[in-house]
């Protein structure tokens, strides 16, 4: 008996919870704009750091857009998971019901799970001792349930998987949905991640000396680093025909991903680890360097980063550079949700015609070789075909998704 042919795989529906704009209007809207979410910190007190701002979602109210899930019972990743998703499944115009009784299921990325939970549970253990930490609250401390909110706000019955692969946790989610659907495991995955602005991520990228000190630069000669972010990202992922029999809105075509770990070094990016994950990336999509019309990067603004993952594109798409530009110009560093953000973004370039910017950018490095397109300032018109989206970890982990518009 014959294997079945795979199952092509539709994006028809995107969700958003950024510093920038809740719901994909809104998200999309200041992307072309170039806007800066980044602000001085709220969500924390920030004395004692040499620098304050972060990309923070202040106009978040859970309940203007949660159904079924308490909020107050939940962490503000969960939240941020599960307010994505809603937006995301309306977006799709799937009927609630039919979405619950059907094969789906949920696949979210995170760096941090429900730090800030610890964060609340760490103050109450020093402040009180052991038998002061309020049970109710260490109930939402594990990060498996950022999925399980999304199954819970949804109502679906499929897998609730969380991956904790950092950075480029969002694009594991994205690959794992598409393989359940491309397989015929699945009919629906909601994919994406989520992650929120901390005391200990902040101190942790602090010490380590990554913190831009105003904006967040990408590929300029004078970056100076991340900007820590928060914020939720959600893909409604469906089969081709299911997408096609609803009549739905399809934004693009996952044309494939690819994944590979270094583990070479804690927090230095390899090169050759980066050329591997786009080339598989490429052969998974079955499309070729010169097919690429865009790449959206990891592009964190330091300088490790940013030479290692240009040095990488070089070596693979050789002269013909296309258009590379990174959203973490606006957003800052939105952690597991990253790659998310910048799925979105991919997804709504190729539906709407245009190249998301690098917003911040003001001298392109030299350093980083000739030609470098970075698309400074706002959004350019343009058709893409076939978009690349990346998303770089510490520890080596490196996840691409191939993106390709309708057709």
């Amino acid at each position: 008996m014959s294997e079945l042919a795979p199952r092509r795989v539709a994006v028809t529906g995107l969700g958003a919870v950024s510093s920038i704009g809740i719901g994909i209007e809104a998200f999309t809207a200041a992307v072309r704009e170039g806007r800066d979410g980044v602000t001085d910190i709220q969500s924390f007190d920030s004395t004692g750091f040499r620098h304050t701002r972060a990309g923070e979602v202040h106009d978040f109210r859970p309940r203007d857009h949660l159904e079924r899930l308490p909020a107050e019972k939940w962490g503000r990743s969960s939240q941020f998971a599960a307010a994505a998703a809603r937006l995301a499944v309306r977006d799709a115009g799937w009927d609630a019901d039919g979405l619950s009784a059907s094969r789906a299921g949920s696949a979210m990325g995170t760096t941090n799970g429900e730090a800030r939970v610890f964060q609340e549970l760490t103050e109450q253990w020093m402040a009180q001792g052991i038998d002061g930490i309020d049970g109710d609250l260490a109930a939402r401390a594990s990060a498996d349930r950022i999925a399980a909110a999304v199954n819970t706000e949804l109502g679906l019955r499929g897998e609730a998987q969380t991956f904790g692969t950092a950075c480029s946790a969002s694009n594991y989610a994205i690959g794992y949905g598409f393989d359940l659907i491309r397989g015929g495991a699945a009919d629906v995955m909601i994919a994406g991640g989520a992650d929120a602005v901390n005391r200990a991520t902040h101190a942790g990228f602090h010490r380590l000396g990554a913190i831009a000190p105003d904006l967040c630069r990408p590929f300029d000669e004078d970056r100076g680093g991340i900007m820590t972010a928060e914020g939720g990202a959600a893909l409604v992922l469906e089969s081709w025909d299911s997408a096609v029999s609803r009549g739905a809105r399809i934004y693009a075509e996952v044309l494939g991903y690819g994944l590979t770990c270094d583990a070479k070094h804690p927090t230095q990016p390899d090169r050759d680890g980066i050329a591997e994950c786009i080339r598989r990336a490429h052969r998974d999509a079955g499309v070729e360097p010169d097919e690429i019309d865009y790449v959206c990067a990891h592009g964190t603004g330091t300088a490790a980063n940013d030479s290692t993952e240009v040095a990488a594109v070089r070596e693979v798409f050789g002269d013909r550079i296309p258009p590379i530009s990174s959203i973490k110009s606006m957003l800052g560093h939105t952690m597991g949700a990253a790659s998310g953000f910048g799925a979105l973004a991919c997804c709504m370039a190729l539906y709407e015609g245009f190249l998301p910017p690098t917003a911040t950018v003001r001298s392109v490095d030299p350093a980083l070789g000739p030609d470098l397109d970075c698309v400074p300032g706002r959004a350019r018109p343009a058709r893409p075909r076939i978009v690349e989206n990346h998303g770089f970890a510490f520890g080596g982990n490196n996840a691409i998704v191939m993106l390709g518009r309708p057709a």
